[in-house]
């Protein structure tokens, strides 16, 4: 009984170091790397869609199934610089053939960027995109302004860094103010 209760003891350190190291990180214990549903970090879609979604932040880029797309100000111009932890939680879109324009979005600033592993990863304007592992439904953009270097983008290919004048409400402000954790330093 003894050895148990030692084992037992050991796991619960382990798994509370884990849990420090990812909130030392800028993580959540709650987000712990999992993608609540975005397939970007696992599924490689033949021919990715990107498409426009109204938000409080304006229409700003979508995949196919309504799911808000980023980008990290850090990257350089059709290339990614998040790996590891950084892409498990903000994991990246990918494609396994062209990626293809919906509705308002323009084809022409359309395109791929080849990561590390050798998947091709969907660009807008030059940015990679990425997904926010914590927006769990379509629609949501609770990855924005994070760190002040997390950006959904509009139709332009700009990072839309002010909610859109219809959606903030008189006398609150409309500039967004950056948070903390996921995705710097990383």
């Amino acid at each position: 009984m003894p050895a148990l209760r030692s084992r037992r003891y050991l796991i619960i350190a382990v798994l509370a170091a884990l849990e420090a190291a990812l909130v030392a990180c800028g993580g959540a214990a709650a987000s712990s790397g999992a993608t609540n549903g975005v397939a970007g970090a696992v599924t490689v879609h033949s021919g990715a869609v990107v498409k426009l979604r109204a938000t409080p932040y304006g229409k700003v880029l979508v995949d196919r199934r309504g799911r808000t797309l980023y980008l990290y100000t850090p990257d350089r111009r059709n290339t990614s610089v998040c790996y590891g932890q950084c892409a498990s939680f903000w994991p990246p879109l990918l494609t396994s053939g062209k990626a293809r324009a919906g509705a308002g979005v323009k084809g022409k600033l359309l395109g791929t960027t080849m990561r590390k592993n050798g998947t091709h990863q969907v660009t807008y304007a030059g940015h990679p995109l990425y997904f926010f592992a914590n927006d769990t439904k379509a629609g949501q953009t609770n990855g924005q302004a994070l760190q002040g270097i997390w950006w959904v983008v509009s139709a332009k290919g700009a990072k839309v860094t002010r909610k859109a004048a219809a959606a903030a409400a008189p006398g609150s402000g409309s500039t967004t103010t950056p948070q903390p954790g996921y995705g710097g330093g990383y």
